[in-house]
């Protein structure tokens, strides 16, 4: 059975601002994910502070889930959903996705805290689940 990831990146309001499923999909899961990882956002807020990196490992389990996380200095949280435990994988993912995000940043057009809907977005986070991930 191939590993199932949900990532999301959540806002300084604490509203998604991007969500994607990597692996297997199930669509019953979908909203089991997200309150899984809504769940373990007030762990991030307590870990953050125990803390000066911004991967913070695994802070949340549900299950047989874990919930990894990655604060940027905006307190942007990058937030992933997996089963299996790849330390450096995982913050080789977030390294780069906050790099990828940090560029959707600098586009004048993009609102702080706005959904990103970009397809180019998407396209570049798949490719860094498929290199770091699966």
């Amino acid at each position: 059975m191939s590993a199932t990831y949900y990532f999301a990146i959540v806002g300084t309001n604490d509203s998604p601002l991007y969500e994607a499923e990597f692996g297997a999909q199930r669509d019953e899961s979908k909203y089991l994910n997200q309150f899984i990882v809504h769940a373990a956002l007030d762990l991030v807020d307590d870990a953050q502070f125990m803390s000066n990196a911004c991967y913070l490992k695994t802070v949340d389990r549900y299950n047989n889930w874990n919930v990894s996380a990655y604060v940027t200095p905006s307190n942007v949280r990058l937030m992933l959903l997996h089963e299996s435990k790849m330390d450096e994988a995982i913050r080789s993912f977030f390294v780069d996705t906050h790099e990828l995000y940090l560029k959707t940043m600098l586009n004048p057009f993009y609102e702080p805290n706005a959904p990103i809907q970009s397809q180019t977005f998407s396209t570049k986070v798949s490719t860094l689940a498929k290199k770091h991930l699966l």
